[in-house]
């Protein structure tokens, strides 16, 4: 008759099984841990100590979590190397805590000592836990598994049957079948050792290695990244030098050298929208035609950017990012000589674009007397105008536009070296335009229209042609192909680690006492799980059938025929 059981597995191994602890041992590349003598420790003792807490599991995760926290502040506080003019705006709205944060280094958060200290740290606990393991693991394949333990009845799981098959014969099996399951196996003595889920510790590896993948192209990408917006008007062109941005931005390490050399011309705008519905006013249409040349004979080519499909030179890539409208205004001086006529781009306030701007005369222009003065207006356009309700457009697109002008005049302050916004217009040294009534000049346009400015200072028109501008941002991250690589196979790498499972299986062959032959099967997994004994149960089964149970000297022969196939089962009073 067989017998059969499980068992919980003693956590050490009993004075007399040693080779109990040699059969369970390396299941896992985790290096052993033991509970440093503090009192004898010496220089080079505590030396060892913190390079074994620095690279032990427990800590990286630590420092991981650390990590993660110390990113907060980047994220909710305004940063020097993203956008100085906010953090300006925070240091003027917040006196108080504005030098505490500086002393922190909150407003530079992942260029900041503790923040490097931490990374750096991550990092060479990362390094300095992969590398034993790695040679472990590389030394455990090129090795074979441990022979079996004097008493397989200590593990975990067990089964027994006698069987009048030659115990060469059950060996020679056992081999056969563990190798077909994908087992590596050998024969050792009179047992057959074997090893599957060696994926486990190739995911758990590949997952560290992953980690330090991604920490590598991080650093990499914030160092050497780089940052720029455009606002190029149809017609318009941009080439890719520091000068030419509207506002960029850097990592440490990055130099001008390092900009793609390339220009292009925005050809044509196209935009369009949906005209009815829920989503009305949603765009349906939005890309920019270009023409382009990389280095300074390239070839001009053409191409369309739309949203989220961006065009990619070298290692620099152009997006779309948004779009308004650039009405042409023409200004002439009470003399009828035109002094201004441009397209001037106005910023999108909502979805139907409503925009703002300002429009600045900074020279050419003599007021009705002969003199040198500047002129500045307030520009608000809407695309699509409803009379009734002048705040806001009722559509994208230019159904009905209207430009309404506020007009000043004066001095811009714009040769006083300060620097101001194109887009805003600084009215503290001008004087508006007013009318018979003493009321501020401001009057709606529609395209072809003029508005005269008052005692003969001239006049305002809004040109029939109206033209759209598009803005870029190009963007340059090194090191995202290497993040993203790293991220797939650290998802990769901690499924296999979490869903294999390394186990060991044993058969034993040998003759008994009255020379009918005795066959063990035990199984070992790293972790207790019910997937050993199921497996265990499986193989034995499938054993069974090539080496059939031999009757017992007080059973009937009748009755083992009909015994069932060994099957693996709690043992009664087996620890859990």
């Amino acid at each position: 008759m067989s017998e059969t059981k499980t068992s919980a597995p003693d956590s050490t191994p009993a004075a007399g099984d040693e080779d109990l602890g040699a059969a369970g041992s390396q299941l896992s590349t985790a290096p052993a841990e033991d509970a440093p003598n503090l009192p004898s420790l010496g220089v080079i003792g505590w030396v060892r100590w913190f390079w074994r807490q620095l690279t032990s599991m427990r800590v990286a995760l630590l420092l991981l979590l650390l990590l993660s926290l110390g990113a907060i502040p980047g994220s909710l506080i305004p940063q020097t190397g993203i956008d100085e003019t906010k953090v300006a705006e925070f240091r003027k709205a917040h006196e108080t805590l504005a030098p505490i944060y500086d002393k922190l280094g909150l407003f530079n958060v992942y260029s900041s000592v503790w923040f490097s200290a931490i990374y750096i740290l991550l990092f060479v606990s990362l390094i300095g836990c992969i590398v034993p393991r790695t040679w472990q693991f590389v030394g455990q394949l090129r090795g074979r598994p441990p022979g079996a333990p004097k008493r397989l009845t200590r593990l975990p799981a067990y089964t027994t049957w006698r069987t009048d098959a030659e115990p060469e014969q059950v060996r020679e099996a056992a081999l056969a079948l563990l190798k077909k399951r994908r087992f590596r196996a050998h024969l050792t003595g009179d047992a057959v050792a074997a090893e599957k889920g060696y994926l486990r510790e190739v995911g758990n590896l590949a997952f560290h290695i992953a980690l330090i993948v991604m920490l590598i192209a991080f650093a990499w990408g914030q160092l050497f990244k780089s940052e720029g917006n455009k606002l190029v008007v149809e017609g318009d062109g941009f080439s890719n030098t520091l000068t030419q941005y509207d506002d960029f931005k850097s990592g440490s390490l990055f130099t001008q050298d390092d900009l793609d050399p390339f220009s292009f011309n925005l050809k044509n705008f196209t935009g369009t929208y949906e005209a009815s519905g829920p989503n009305k006013g949603t765009p349906r249409i939005y890309k920019a035609d270009l023409s382009y040349s990389v280095g300074a004979d390239g070839k001009a080519k053409k191409t369309t950017i739309e949203v989220n499909e961006p065009l990619e030179i070298g290692d620099s890539k152009v997006y779309l990012v948004s779009h308004g409208y650039a009405p042409v205004i023409t200004i002439r001086d009470g003399k009828g000589n035109v002094v201004y006529r441009d397209a001037v781009p106005l910023l999108p306030l909502d979805g139907n674009v409503t925009s703002t701007g300002a429009i600045k005369v900074m020279d050419g222009y003599r007021d009705a007397k002969g003199e040198r003065e500047q002129l500045g207006f307030q520009a608000f356009f809407l695309p699509t105008y409803v009379k009734g309700n002048e705040l806001a457009s009722q559509f994208p697109a230019l159904l009905n536009p209207v430009i309404n002008l506020e007009a000043y005049h004066g001095d811009l302050g714009v040769d006083a070296g300060i620097p101001q916004s194109v887009y805003q217009l600084n009215k503290k040294n001008l004087k508006g335009f007013k009318d018979a009534k003493g009321a501020q000049v401001r009057e709606n346009l529609k395209p072809g229209e003029t508005m005269k400015l008052p005692n003969g200072a001239g006049t305002v028109t809004f040109e029939k042609e109206i033209k759209e501008w598009a803005g870029f941002q190009v963007a340059r991250q090194p090191g995202s192909g290497w993040a993203l690589a790293g991220s797939l196979a650290a998802i990769f790498g901690l499924a296999a680690s979490l869903f294999i499972q390394r186990r060991r299986v044993w058969v034993r062959a040998a003759t008994g006492s009255d020379g009918v032959t005795v066959v063990e099967m035990a199984g070992l997994g790293r972790s207790e799980s019910a997937k050993v004994p199921e497996e265990l149960g499986d193989l034995a089964g499938i054993l069974y059938e090539q080496a059939p149970g031999a009757p017992d000297a007080e059973d009937d022969p009748a009755e083992s025929e009909a015994s069932p196939d060994p099957q693996v089962v709690p043992a009664e009073g087996a620890e859990k």
